[in-house]
């Protein structure tokens, strides 16, 4: 696929689509043309960044769980990919959590103001 599909199916712009992959967060491969071809596996990393970024993971995190994740897929059951996998999940849960504290908060305030209606 080329970046245009791409990033309409990840809804990403295609800016963001390059910088992922100027990152080394991807790895397209080029056309006779030069133009950037991405596969499938492509859009499922950039789908689990899409889900990262709002919890405020860095790209160094990135990196890093997508080295775990395909370590993992290389090796299933290796316990200190596990292990850091697990700490991933608990680290997601945590800024999940606050994150659903913050709506709360928010939709608390949103209510306050409309009650002033």
């Amino acid at each position: 696929m080329q970046i245009g599909e791409v990033a309409e199916r990840v809804q990403l712009s295609h800016r963001t689509v390059r910088h992922y992959d100027d990152e080394g967060l991807l790895t397209p491969t080029r056309s006779a043309g030069n133009f950037r071809l991405y596969t499938e596996a492509d859009v499922q990393r950039l789908l689990l960044i899409r889900q990262m970024k709002p919890l405020g993971f860095s790209l160094d995190d990135m990196r890093h769980l997508i080295a775990v994740l395909d370590e993992l897929t290389a090796t299933p059951g290796d316990e200190q990919r596990v292990r850091e996998l697990r700490t991933f999940v608990a680290t997601a849960q945590e800024r999940r959590d606050r994150l659903a504290q913050q709506v709360r908060t928010a939709d608390a305030w949103l209510e306050d103001l409309r009650s002033r209606l």
